[in-house]
């Protein structure tokens, strides 16, 4: 499908509160046909998300570290994640270690699924992942680990305000560039 039928059915879609506001652009190369074009995320014309390019306002992860010591990501830790891990210890441990202990666990996998997805969002072709989501289910968009189909689901104008209030909890879970879109979602300004 060509870029400008793609674009044309991706605004199609927007919410009618982003409209104007949020934009999806493509350059390409006449003049070099090795060379593929770049397709980005403007907001209030400001570029937001450019899958390779390190100097987008979104954070792009570079270490496990990093992801395990930035105090934003709030990780939310489930009493049977605890009950494992006090059964795994055999009760030796105390409670507030327990605690400590399981959410490291879940920031190690959080950080392995963010890196994961990030290196697979810089490689995937926008093109290809904006026709995915045109041909798949807007929940099974949502419910994807690629960051790409979440961030065009939550702009899109069949995802309900009452949805987005449910998914508050899955989305602290998610990459930032889809928290940023999260959040432009909820108040649009």
């Amino acid at each position: 499908m060509s870029w400008s039928k793609v674009k044309q059915q991706l605004e199609s879609f927007l919410t009618p509160a982003l409209q104007g506001k949020v934009e999806y652009r493509a350059t390409s190369y006449r003049y070099v046909p090795d060379k593929a074009g770049q397709c980005y995320i403007t907001v209030d014309k400001k570029n937001i998300l450019q899958m390779n390019d390190p100097g987008c306002p979104i954070r792009w992860y570079q270490s496990d570290q990093e992801i395990k010591q930035d105090g934003s990501i709030q990780i939310p830790i489930a009493e049977a994640e605890i009950e494992a891990l006090r059964a795994e210890t055999q009760g030796k441990v105390p409670e507030e270690r327990l605690r400590v202990m399981a959410r490291g666990r879940r920031i190690t996998a959080l950080s392995k699924s963010l890196l994961a997805a990030q290196a697979t969002l810089s490689k995937s072709s926008f093109i290809v992942v904006a026709t995915t989501f045109l041909t798949t289910s807007i929940e099974d968009s949502l419910e994807s680990e690629d960051i790409l189909l979440n961030v065009l689901a939550l702009v899109d104008r069949r995802v309900g305000k009452k949805r987005l209030q449910n998914m508050a909890d899955q989305i602290k879970m998610k990459h930032p560039i889809v928290q940023y879109f999260y959040a432009l979602r909820m108040n649009p300004r």
